[in-house]
């Protein structure tokens, strides 16, 4: 298998005693690496326990830049000496994710040296801006949005597996007949971090917050059933998923979203999120 020529110090894996360091690198960014940092925080860096591998790339003896080797390939603080030592381990181990996503100068640099060993990608999302809000919502919250209950996740897991197909392109059913993906639907309603708009036993709106920190937290999964599209739902919706997770989650909302959905833009942007930064995913 060819290799990325080597033009630095190689990446290592971490373990537990890196766990500091590991979030020191983090804080550079709590906003766009809240998904790497929640992970740690939560489960440590032991790779049996953490479900991946955590890469660690270091400058002058201190740790300046991770990776997170998973379901996701996800570089954090990532400059192009630190992208070209993750690329070489990640051609080395060969393709494991189903996805490399993050800031998009970090992924497109590490998409660049992979795409031409990894093979064609489903799709490549290039420019998926990065919204942050750390304030109240500039527009009422949809009174009729809440915590989902453990009870209703029959009532739920309809719109989550419409809302996946529809924005991955996939179904969340495959390989394992959606076992994996009801547990971690019930993982949120469970953490409460699941919230809905349901009228009839059935979801007009959705959202969940998939990752969080004491810092910030990171809403995906926006979703609007869609014959009640074009009513007006997502800004209150998200008004009313923004004043809750500030409230009991973290300070600051963030998300991130196709630079194409510019319906989902306008709406988040009624709701008063800006953009603080750009995403990229490669989708395998």
């Amino acid at each position: 298998m060819l290799r990325v020529r080597q033009r630095s110090e190689p990446a290592r894996l971490l373990d537990d005693r890196d766990r500091a360091a590991a979030l020191a690198v983090c804080d550079a960014d709590p906003v766009a690496n809240v998904f790497v940092a929640s992970r740690i925080r939560a489960l440590g860096l032991e790779p049996g326990r953490l479900g991946a591998q955590m890469w660690g790339y270091e400058q002058d003896g201190q740790l300046s830049s991770l990776c997170y080797a998973g379901a996701n390939l996800v570089p954090v603080q990532a400059p192009p000496a630190a992208v070209l030592a993750f690329a070489d381990r990640a051609l080395r181990h060969g393709r494991r994710c189903s996805s490399l996503v993050g800031p998009s100068a970090a992924v497109a640099r590490l998409w660049s040296q992979l795409r031409p060993h990894w093979g064609p990608p489903r799709d490549v999302r290039a420019a998926q801006p990065l919204m942050a809000i750390d304030g109240p919502p500039r527009v009422p919250p949809d009174p009729a949005v809440r915590r989902v209950r453990p009870e209703e996740i029959d009532i739920l897991m309809p719109a989550c597996i419409a809302m996946f197909t529809e924005e991955v392109g996939i179904s969340p059913l495959a390989g394992d007949g959606g076992a994996a993906y009801r547990a971690r639907v019930s993982e949120l309603i469970r953490t409460g971090r699941a919230f809905a708009r349901i009228e009839a036993g059935r979801v007009i709106f959705k959202a969940e917050v998939g990752a969080a920190t004491s810092q910030a937290c990171q809403v995906q999964g926006v979703w609007v059933r869609p014959d009640c599209r074009g009513r007006g739902l997502a800004a209150p919706g998200m008004a009313a998923v923004v004043t809750e997770a500030r409230a009991s989650i973290a300070p600051v909302v963030s998300l991130y979203v196709n630079d194409f959905n510019a319906r989902a833009r306008a709406a988040y942007r009624r709701a008063g999120f800006t953009e603080v930064g750009e995403f990229m995913s490669v989708l395998f």
